[in-house]
């Protein structure tokens, strides 16, 4: 195929470069060093074809072009090397009516490249949004990533720390049941990711990690930002390789998503700089899952169904409690509680999967929760289990006959005995048992019991909110007003210390889907998961943070990331300028407070500077007013409330 040469306009005059100076312009995808020299412009291939040095951003000395990186020696005019046959190319250089022209031959169709159909198998898979960073060592991937994008079948949310992006995916994941991919460069980019990794894995949640990676031939000899990253990453990554010129690039893409979406973990692929940009193989084609996946319908043993059948028959007080993983399958669970007049209590990392105000609600139990909770497993003579993995934060009795409903069978029993594990899908299972149960169960209504329980609970929470050191507002003034005003179908992210403490026992759940660092409990969590959270639902649900000071000064500058996307999150932040739970842990360990002080900005004048809404608020009597107004705004804000440590 013949090109043409095509002129470009790159100066309206030659007195915009002074005589003896080089610049560096671009013309489409193509850098040029443009040269005043000797009275006349001349042009030049940016690059140094020893280390890609910037020609551009060099100088001329005695008539000499100098590469700044390394001082190569470069004629203005022609490109090449006094005594060397290692020059770069030159290009033809007009001048009409004083502008000057630049003639370069046309661009040849872009040639699709490992990095094209890896991300074309992943978006085919679902896999349709990533958080990340771009840099110098993922500029490959990042490329095909914008050809996607551009297509519309990507969205792609560049944030200020990649801790952030992993956390955004996490929280994407923990929303939607559909892994999120986070992307960093080689060595400290992806090392960054690690933390938010993590947190995915231990909440058993798919996420998809890609990483940049130096050359091939310099893996393993300490080069710049060289990390093995196969090896960095092998205990937090279930599926973990390198993409190399000869893999089955396709095929590894497809198994790194499959292994995320199966075993709700971690997948990830590092991406070496050169392969990144080798044109495919001919007759590689983007992969899609039809036929690669199974449907997840799986079924318990009918004689542990039996037995479990065989102990609900046996209860007058059953009693179930739900956890994270039951999330997709509340509408059987609570029908099941319906039949059999039970309480219904969830963990903390499964707070809102039944609101409240239901007359089977009981809230949270453990360390995070509330009496009504704890009362009512005590008071239960069997617990039916659905998704909770008996936790120490959670607290759930080995006292009791038990029933334990899990996706996985190494969940089932990990602690101690259970009486009937029942390793099936949720929803399949709980179907299955309540066909089984007989009509003639004869369980207690517990419904008038959970009333007096809640009017006692509440009774004793409009007394703390009375509370006044002087000092702060309460957390439970908070949280009751995020009762009142809270958009009943909002999803809030929440971070950990204090402030999440406060929440599982004060906010009172309608229609929330609520998501949280479980199992990692990493303080930073709230405010980048909530970015994944509106990824996932843009403006079709309200999305808001909660966290304390320590926590947001985590990842404070990623304020910035919802204002340049114009993400409508809500963020609550309490302010008592100390890390709380840490002091009280130095007390509780009767250890003196030590280092948990912490000397904050003004975070709403911070949020306001960076172009969102921030509103700070000292006085009680002014909170809800606040809070209204900024759920009201249109985009992002921020609620500063100034906090008194003590009343928690």
């Amino acid at each position: 195929m013949s090109h043409k040469l095509v002129w470009h306009k790159v100066l309206n005059s030659i007195d915009e470069i002074p005589e003896g100076r080089v610049t560096t312009v671009t013309i489409g995808q193509k850098q040029i060093a443009l040269s005043h020299f000797e009275g006349k412009i001349c042009a030049l291939d940016n690059r140094c074809p020893h280390q890609g040095g910037p020609l551009g951003e060099g100088s001329i000395e005695n008539g000499i072009l100098r590469c700044p990186w390394h001082g190569w020696d470069f004629h203005p005019c022609t490109g090449q090397v006094p005594g060397y046959d290692d020059g770069v190319d030159s290009y033809k250089v007009k001048e009409e009516n004083g502008v000057i022209y630049v003639g370069l031959m046309e661009e040849r169709p872009h040639k699709p490249t490992i990095s094209d159909v890896m991300m074309e198998t992943m978006v085919n898979w679902g896999v349709d949004t990533v958080f990340g960073m771009v840099g110098h060592s993922n500029l490959g991937v990042a490329d095909a990533m914008r050809r996607s994008e551009e297509k519309g079948k990507l969205q792609y949310f560049g944030i200020r720390h990649e801790g952030a992006a992993a956390f955004a995916a996490s929280g994407y994941a923990k929303l939607t049941g559909k892994p999120a991919a986070c992307f960093g460069i080689a060595g400290p980019g992806a090392t960054n990711m690690f933390t938010g990794m993590w947190d995915a894995k231990v909440d058993r949640v798919p996420l998809l990690a890609l990483s940049g990676q130096v050359n091939t031939q310099v893996v393993g000899t300490g080069a710049f930002q060289e990390v093995d990253l196969v090896k960095a990453f092998q205990t937090v990554a279930h599926f973990n390789h390198a993409v190399q010129e000869n893999s089955k690039h396709t095929e590894l893409m497809t198994q790194a998503i499959k292994h995320a979406i199966i075993n709700r973990d971690v997948s990830h692929l590092t991406f070496p700089n050169e392969v990144q940009f080798t044109v495919k193989p001919q007759n590689e084609v983007a992969q899609k899952p039809e036929g690669r996946i199974t449907p997840f319908t799986i079924s318990p043993p009918v004689e542990m169904v039996d037995k479990a059948i065989g102990l609900i028959q046996n209860s007058k007080r059953p009693g179930i409690i739900v956890g994270h993983g039951a999330r997709y399958s509340m509408p059987g669970i609570i029908k099941m509680a319906e039949k059999l007049n039970c309480p219904v209590i969830t963990t903390f990392k499964g707070k809102g999967l039944i609101a409240d105000n239901h007359p089977l609600g009981c809230g949270v139990l453990g360390k995070s929760g509330t009496p009504i909770a704890s009362w009512f497993m005590n008071e239960s003579d069997l617990l039916i289990v659905f998704g909770a993995s008996f936790s120490n934060h959670t607290g759930i009795t080995p006292k009791k006959p038990t029933i334990q409903v899990d996706f996985d069978p190494m969940a089932l029993s990990k602690f101690h005995k259970i009486d009937a594990p029942l390793w099936g899908e949720i929803e399949v299972t709980c179907k299955l048992l309540q066909q089984k149960i007989d009509r003639e169960i004869n369980t207690i209504n517990r419904r008038e019991e959970i009333a007096e329980r809640w009017k006692i609970w509440k009774t004793e929470k409009a007394s703390r909110l009375k509370d006044d050191n002087k000092k702060g507002i309460s957390s439970i003034a908070v949280f009751d007003a995020m009762n009142k005003i809270t958009p009943a179908n909002a999803v809030i992210s929440v971070d950990v210390g204090n402030n999440t403490y406060s929440f599982g026992r004060y906010f009172e759940c309608k229609n929330q889907s609520v998501l949280m660092s479980g199992y990692l409990g990493s303080i930073g969590f709230a405010l980048p998961a909530a970015m994944g959270a509106w990824a996932a639902v843009k403006d079709s649900r309200p999305v808001w943070s909660v966290s304390g000071d320590g926590g947001l000064g985590q990842y404070l500058a990623e304020i910035t990331t919802l204002v340049k996307y114009n993400m409508p999150i809500k963020h609550i932040l309490i302010n008592n300028s100390e890390l709380g739970k840490i002091s009280k842990e130095q007390r509780t360990s009767e250890l003196d407070v030590w280092q948990t002080s912490l000397h904050n900005p003004n975070f709403a004048d911070f949020a306001n500077n960076c172009g969102a809404l921030g509103i700070r608020v000292e006085k009680k009597k002014n909170l809800e007013a606040a809070m209204q107004k900024i759920s009201d705004h249109k985009g992002p804000a921020l609620l500063e409330v100034m906090c008194d440590v003590a009343l928690i």
